[in-house]
């Protein structure tokens, strides 16, 4: 069996079981083994039924009572038991798995595994897992895989998966130089890979992670030197002769820009009038006003007869982005055409963008990631802008960039990064820092509460809305987890719902829905049809809603700082006060000198910062960044120091080796190619 073989090819993986894998990115036998735990169970001591203080994950020891009783529905069959200690019990359901009746003895001692829930005036287990004493010891020795899963997919299933995997395929797969390896005390990539998914202990988990952390970062890096080297001396073909409309807007705004947004403007425009084409970052907190400055840069391209094309990450932020644009060019007197091109465009709304594309050379095209499709043909593109960029990454740049023959790149992001980290991340680019924000907005008020405040918070939200307000609530997961003590969407809105009685209108999301009804829950949230919206973090990219006055955070304890004040960005878009409430379920040390960061601050550079110092090694057991920069395993906030090392042996192989020419650098090079050829599928 081959890496590149189809994932049928795995014993166990039918046509079924293939569509389900297809659905989380997993089509080969590389890419399940690529497919790496979100999370590891750590099985703790055992504990007798009365010994349950509180609900959560357990390991309970018990004896079976008597004889399990199995009882049919007309839905389904389930098994019940009861398990004793010494003066408790707790009781015990599987649904659907009537064989486990057979399998539990009376009298018989065993260990539970899962959450227990309280029932009326006792604790009880559904689905738990079933294990001698024997068997759970030889449990308590090794860290057991959690990979993120989808609705008829398994953890246990991928993990099962995986397993087959590693025993079939020959890895064989080192690129690494030696000397590389040997500098940086990392261990063989086919180890990391064995062990990153089983470790056979903590100290191993970190040597692999290390290792494939290492690699995100050198390929990255490796791949932006090489595409600098290519792009230095590309010369401008879309020279700028005309400046009238930058000062026409300037006069018209109903508010000033602020000093930052100048001189970042002035920096874009000057790059646009050099000989070489303008590669440039626009790095802003949220609401600093970087699309302001995006219209304008786009505004005067389209005077001196060039398209430009704006790239959202999602398709509510596109047509937020369109709308935005649209209303400006009537409202200033801009005879500019604005084209939309999204995913969920009808075919003749499509075939209308794609012709309007051809007949307008000036226009402004805003869109998602439809714009890079092969159908999608621009004949006069001089300026290509990206929104978000870390939920791009270099490939789709790179795509859209391709859409042209050589245009500017002007690349935006709110996730505020360390100027040092952003220089090596955006190593191909020049970069202007917008670190102010408008003088009418007021700054968020913060407050870090104890899980016992939350009945406050929703009295305080509900008064909010009563108000004409709107709120999210955000959680760390979409549903239940086996594994992680945390809030998850699913429940928390049904409870929500149950609390509030119709008084306030809940509305869930989550990155798990398709598109269509992500895109409508959302307009559902704009329009105040849902007045509280409990989501995940997929609305750390999403529209303004200068009507949302309230984010309420549930485990605050587990986000990074940075995504922290990322999400709290989409509250206090309006005039109104803004409140920020973050949920600190850990109540430890750590988590409150962490938090109390941002009770104090609202500067997203600072914070940033903060993080930098605060996120140590090993530290990786909750919730990663939002997948800066569509790193896998990496977290740029808590592996900086394998960054700047990832970054040094870049600079010195290069030096060494330009073009990746050695016999020692072919498989690299091959990496690098690969990566390249892959830009229009991903």
């Amino acid at each position: 069996m081959e890496l590149e073989s189809s994932i049928t090819a795995i014993k166990g993986i039918g046509a079924k079981t293939e569509k389900l894998m297809n659905r989380i990115g997993v089509y080969t036998v590389k890419d399940i083994l690529l497919y790496f735990p979100r999370d590891y169970i750590q099985y703790q001591d055992p504990v007798r039924p009365e010994e349950i203080a509180c609900e959560g994950v357990y390991a309970v020891i018990g004896k079976i009572l008597s004889v399990p009783v199995l009882k049919r529905t007309n839905r389904m069959e389930l098994v019940q038991a009861d398990a004793g200690g010494f003066s408790g019990s707790i009781g015990l359901v599987w649904f659907r798995m009537p064989y486990i009746r057979n399998r539990l003895k009376p009298g018989g001692v065993y260990i539970f595994y899962g959450k227990a829930k309280q029932k009326g005036s006792r604790f009880c287990m559904e689905q738990p897992e079933i294990y001698t004493i024997e068997q759970y010891q030889i449990r308590q020795q090794t860290l057991q895989p959690v990979y993120a899963r989808t609705e008829g997919l398994s953890s246990q299933m991928i993990a099962k998966t995986v397993r087959e995997a590693l025993s079939q395929v020959s890895l064989a797969y080192e690129f690494l130089p030696d000397a590389i390896r040997e500098t940086e005390k990392l261990c063989e990539f086919n180890f990391a890979i064995r062990q990153i998914h089983f470790p056979d202990t903590m100290e191993a988990l970190i040597l692999a992670r290390k290792r494939l952390v290492f690699d995100e970062f050198f390929l990255f890096i490796l791949n932006i030197q090489l595409q600098k080297e290519k792009k230095a001396v590309i010369p401008n073909d879309f020279p700028i002769e005309n400046e009238t409309v930058i000062p026409y807007l300037l006069s018209h705004l109903p508010y000033s820009l602020t000093k930052a947004q100048k001189k970042c403007l002035d920096e874009i425009v000057g790059d646009m009038k050099k000989e070489c084409v303008m590669q440039r970052l626009i790095q802003g907190d949220v609401g600093s006003g970087k699309t302001i400055v995006a219209f304008m840069c786009m505004a005067l391209m389209g005077e001196n007869g060039y398209q430009s094309a704006l790239m959202a990450p999602t398709e509510i932020l596109a047509r937020q982005h369109y709308g935005t644009f649209t209303g400006m060019c009537k409202e200033y007197g801009l005879k500019r055409k604005v084209i939309l091109l999204t995913g969920s465009l009808t075919a003749r709304e499509r075939r209308h963008a794609y012709e309007d594309m051809q007949m307008y050379p000036d226009a402004m095209v805003i869109g998602t990631q439809a714009l890079i499709q092969e159908r999608a043909f621009f004949p006069n593109l001089g300026l290509v802008v990206t929104d978000e960029q870390h939920r791009f990454g270099v490939r789709q740049r790179e795509a859209l960039a391709e859409k042209g023959f050589h245009p500017h790149i002007l690349v935006m992001s709110a996730t505020p990064i360390p100027r040092t980290l952003a220089i090596i991340l955006y190593g191909d680019l020049d970069i202007s820092v917008i670190d102010e924000v408008p003088k009418k907005r007021l700054p968020n008020k913060n407050c870090v509460v104890g899980s016992s405040y939350r009945k406050t918070a929703y009295e305080f939200i509900k008064k909010e809305v009563k108000m004409g307000h709107q709120a999210y609530v955000i959680c760390p997961l979409v549903e239940e987890s086996e594994a992680m003590e945390a809030e998850n969407v699913t429940d928390y809105a049904k409870r929500l719902e149950a609390y509030y009685q119709g008084e306030v209108t809940v509305g869930c999301l989550n990155g798990k829905m398709k598109p269509a009804e992500k895109n409508r829950v959302m307009e559902e949230f704009v329009s105040r049809k849902i007045e509280l919206l409990v989501s995940t973090t997929v609305v750390e990219v999403g529209v303004d809603v200068p009507n949302a006055t309230v984010m309420m955070i549930e485990n605050a304890e587990r986000f990074g700082l940075a995504q922290l004040h990322q999400l709290r960005g989409r509250v206090g878009r309006g005039d109104a006060q803004s409140y920020c409430i973050m949920v600190d379920n850990a109540q430890s040390a750590v988590s409150k000198q962490r938090l109390d960061v941002l009770n104090r601050s609202n500067d997203g550079f600072f914070i940033a910062g903060e993080d930098l110092k605060l996120r140590g090694p090993g530290d990786f057991f909750g919730i990663r960044q939002s997948g800066d920069l569509s790193f896998a395993l990496a977290d740029i906030y808590q592996d900086a120091d394998i960054l700047r090392k990832a970054a040094e042996e870049v600079k010195s192989l290069l030096a060494e080796d330009p073009g990746l020419t050695s016999e020692q650098n072919q498989k690299l090079a091959l990496m690098i190619r690969q990566e390249q050829e892959t830009v229009m599928s991903l």
